[in-house]
């Protein structure tokens, strides 16, 4: 009744995945291309009348003695209440891992624990608990609901922005101002694609330092942009510290000038806020013509990285200079980001990965946007050696070290 083709047509394999509900840049045929360090393969499932009814991007992870392990990001791609697909789809990789010596299919699909909307409510997706069990009926073993960021290889919660909850007039108080902040501080936004490179890759490199992580380098955001095409840009805040200066300079010169025309019989609050506003632009001066030393004329203050694929965006890399934290760059550049999004036509976009707990860094910083939080149903084991077990162990080991 079904049968696979392997390497299919790059044609046939993203015009199923891009328009599937479930579609996932990690399974668009070119995500092979950023992984190029694993072997990978394209997977496609057929019915008798040549119907596409399922893919997967395979990435193929060598390990020691020759063996592998088949990774499927975010896929495979398919109707996981059709219990017979879905026994054909586990069965075919369980062929794959043969032919390349893996251990195990591990492969984290696109499905929904729970959504937890804008408005508070949450709601839960009963057609996942019926995958789940399609799925360890095949044979898959469900890792279940982990509960740290770092224990699955691509996180379990995100956070999304839909087009119909994005409305700037709908955001919290606290990041309407900050949007304010940034705007009212001359901040400009650019949209760019190689001609930015370097000035993003210094700011990456400058977040790097600060969260004392290891990220990419320049040659890795040059390939997702030249992989991904028109389907990929920069969004970038700029600073012209030589027109804030004049700027600054013409409203200090007003205030002196209002300071001079005061007489006894000036309010004492005018006077005393007046004073305040020389103190607070006469600051402003100062730390600008050190940075303006530092920089040069204009600086980059906060930037990210976005490819699209179907009806989806996903911002994956986003850097900051601390040393303009308070202008408040970081938020509105990823309001920006989502916005250009929407207006190429798309109609989600996704922030990334947040804490599990929703109580961290990440989340208080994404959560000032309105996003939706998706709990993923999280990785599934397709143990496909009798070393599995060896595997799983060294695979745990390894996720404790990088901790």
């Amino acid at each position: 009744m079904y049968h696979y083709q392997i390497d299919a047509p790059i044609a046939d394999f993203d015009h199923f995945v891009s328009h599937h509900p479930q579609a996932n840049l990690l399974q668009s045929s070119s995500w092979a291309t950023i992984k190029n360090n694993w072997k990978s393969e394209r997977l496609l499932v057929r019915n008798q009348e040549e119907d596409i009814l399922a893919a997967a991007l395979i990435l193929i992870r060598p390990l020691p003695l020759g063996l592998t392990m088949l990774y499927i990001p975010r896929g495979p791609i398919m109707d996981y209440q059709d219990q017979e697909l879905v026994n054909y789809v586990m069965k075919t990789l369980k062929e794959r891992a043969k032919k390349h010596r893996a251990i195990l299919a591990k492969f984290d699909p696109s499905l929904f624990l729970s959504k937890s909307l804008p408005d508070g409510s949450v709601e839960q997706d009963p057609l996942t608990q019926t995958a789940i069990q399609q799925l360890q009926q095949a044979g898959a073993k469900w890792l279940g609901p982990t509960e740290q960021l770092d224990e699955t290889i691509q996180p379990r919660f995100h956070a999304n922005l839909y087009q119909e909850y994005f409305d700037e007039k709908q955001l919290s108080k606290r990041a309407r101002q900050n949007i304010r902040t940034a705007r009212n501080k001359g901040i400009e936004i650019v949209f760019g694609r190689e001609e930015l490179l370097d000035a993003f890759a210094e700011l990456m490199k400058q977040t790097e330092d600060r969260k004392q992580i290891s990220l990419r380098d320049k040659d890795y955001y040059q390939k997702l942009l030249a992989t991904y095409g028109d389907d990929s840009f920069i969004t970038m805040a700029l600073l012209d510290l030589d027109q804030r200066i004049q700027s600054l300079q013409a409203e200090l010169q007003n205030l002196q000038a209002e300071a001079n025309s005061f007489t006894d019989q000036t309010r004492t609050n005018k006077v005393e806020q007046n004073q305040k506003e020389q103190e607070r632009l006469q600051t402003e001066l100062s730390f600008l013509a050190e940075m303006q030393e530092k920089y040069g004329s204009k600086v980059p203050l906060a930037a990210t990285l976005t490819l699209e694929y179907g009806p989806t965006a996903e911002n994956i890399y986003a850097g900051m200079n601390s040393d303009f934290a308070r202008y408040q760059a970081p938020i509105l550049t990823w309001y920006e980001t989502a916005l250009h999004s929407f207006n190429r036509g798309k109609s989600w976009q996704n922030m990334g990965g947040v804490e599990n707990k929703l109580d961290g860094g990440l989340f208080n910083f994404k959560k000032n946007l309105n996003p939706v939080i998706e709990e993923f149903v999280g990785e599934f084991d397709l143990a496909t050696s009798p070393l599995y077990p060896l595997a799983q162990a060294a695979l745990a080991f390894r996720k404790k070290l990088r901790k």
